[in-house]
């Protein structure tokens, strides 16, 4: 591999549209969350103890093997000069990537919670004849209340990414993070965008904000999710009322731990506010 580095954090937090804006620097690869982290576990499952594998292959050739899935995967982009890998789930495995990566940074998307859910809602209630995956039966997608609930459950979409987040930002490799508020990207992205470049120790590329060309309709469409990862052309705010109940709002708006990082180690690009 060249340079890596990992985009995680929570959904519906910019993810996708840094990725967006990542892909123009033409020395630079960016997607949405790629298969590379599930394929990642599974190898470390197979050869645990437990399995009976486990006692063939030694911690020299488990990192090899995990290794070589980063370079066969991203074989395609070999012209790339920095890859940048997105999953949720790199938060919870950071002891593993410093191992594997010790000069990888982890960029990691933030965003009030309620305004997560209020997001994840409207693209609910935008396919009103339709199933999605993201709830498994009729009580968990019955009510917005119920709906909200099973994402915020610790295994679930939500849930499981704030978890980790908060384990990563409170952990021993937290000086690897650098976490990014979504509404000061939308508002101010060139700014923020000079910082990420920064951290990650690379010359800036000077971007176009108003131009952003990105969709995956086919991984949505499976998702039950039309329009999920399709990012608007031009980068902006979008002010808006949320369709959630007041005391829903109220609850989930309390969860951005991040607003107050005392006794942690992460880097943030936040709104003076936070501070």
């Amino acid at each position: 591999m060249k340079k890596l580095h990992f985009i995680s954090g929570l959904p519906r937090s910019g993810s996708t549209l840094l990725s967006a804006i990542l892909r123009q620097n033409p020395s630079f690869y960016a997607g949405i969350s790629s298969p590379v982290s599930g394929l990642f576990d599974s190898i470390i499952s197979q050869l645990s103890a437990g399995s009976e594998f486990a006692s063939m292959v030694n911690d020299q050739q488990k990192q090899a093997l995990l290794l070589g899935l980063f370079t066969a995967y991203y074989q395609e982009q070999a012209d790339k000069r920095v890859v940048l890998d997105t999953n949720r789930a790199w938060c919870g495995r950071m002891s593993a990537l410093n191992r594997l990566f010790p000069e990888s940074k982890v960029i990691c998307c933030v965003r009030n919670v309620a305004w997560v859910m209020d997001s994840l809602e409207r693209q609910y209630q935008q396919t009103p004849f339709d199933n999605t995956r993201l709830f498994n039966n009729t009580v968990e997608r019955n009510t917005v209340y119920s709906r909200v609930d099973t994402l915020a459950q610790r295994d679930r979409l939500v849930g499981f990414s704030w978890s980790v987040l908060k384990e990563a930002v409170y952990g021993p490799y937290a000086n690897s993070l650098l976490l990014v508020d979504y509404d000061l990207l939308t508002r101010s992205p060139d700014a923020v965008m000079r910082l990420i470049y920064q951290f990650l120790n690379e010359p800036y590329f000077e971007h176009n904000f108003e131009t952003l060309e990105y969709d995956v309709p086919e991984f949505d469409q499976d998702l039950g999710l039309p329009g999920m990862h399709r990012v608007k052309a031009k980068v902006q705010p979008n002010n808006r009322e949320t369709i959630l109940p007041p005391d829903l709002f109220e609850k989930y708006s309390d969860m951005s731990f991040w607003r107050d990082l005392t006794g942690s180690k992460a880097n943030i690009i936040a709104p003076e506010k936070y501070n």
